[in-house]
């Protein structure tokens, strides 16, 4: 209970501190989807399952054209290929990123108005990646622990190779963080996530 306790003080207060940082960022989306070639909703939302099975929003700066998902399923080889390839594309194949979301990705700035889920206590700034339901599969008999946790925007997985990691390892560093969080490893997830960012490895 300490733990949960001190944890949910540690997101808000980093959720606050991040929103209030990254404001003048937000403003300068906002006129680069305003202006740009990318026009079009500066956020991109989308339906996770988080804590307990419970659905919710996740929000990223968009970095897809407007009707990302059915440009992929237009392409049925290609979508057949994203399923198969653990739900992601390498960005030169992916016909939804754009220019500008292929430097959001890269930098993982696209990732910032997580910090608006976190203050809404959807999500951690520490925890397992918040998945799309049809990747629950991936944890068979363990989906329980994995839900057992609430998600975050770093975790195990982020620090131990993000996208080049694919599944069974990732569902593995995902059920061995919900055995064993604790602040220290929270600690030393934050601090690998800053390094990992600044040599920006395994984001795309």
């Amino acid at each position: 209970r300490l733990y949960a306790i001190t944890k949910r003080t540690i997101d808000i207060i980093g959720a606050i501190a991040g929103l209030i940082l990254s404001s003048p960022l937000f403003l300068l989306m906002s006129i680069f989807y305003l202006f740009g070639d990318s026009k079009g909703p500066i956020l991109f939302r989308q339906v996770r399952v988080g804590k307990n099975g419970k659905k919710f929003y996740i929000y990223k700066f968009r970095s897809m054209v407007v009707n990302a998902e059915e440009k992929l399923k237009a392409d049925k080889e290609l979508y057949q290929k994203y399923l198969r390839n653990n739900y992601k594309l390498e960005p030169h194949e992916d016909p939804r990123i754009t220019n500008l979301g292929r430097f959001l990705r890269k930098t993982s700035l696209d990732e910032i108005p997580q910090l608006i889920n976190v203050l809404k206590g959807e999500m951690s700034l520490v925890g397992p990646r918040p998945v799309v339901e049809e990747e629950l599969r991936e944890y068979g008999s363990r989906v329980n622990e994995f839900l057992s946790v609430k998600p975050g925007i770093t975790g195990y997985w982020a620090v131990s190779g993000r996208s080049n990691v694919n599944y069974p390892e990732r569902a593995n560093l995902e059920i061995y963080y919900a055995k064993n969080q604790s602040l220290i490893l929270d600690v030393k997830i934050i601090i690998k996530t800053v390094l990992i960012v600044l040599l920006k490895k395994g984001a795309y």
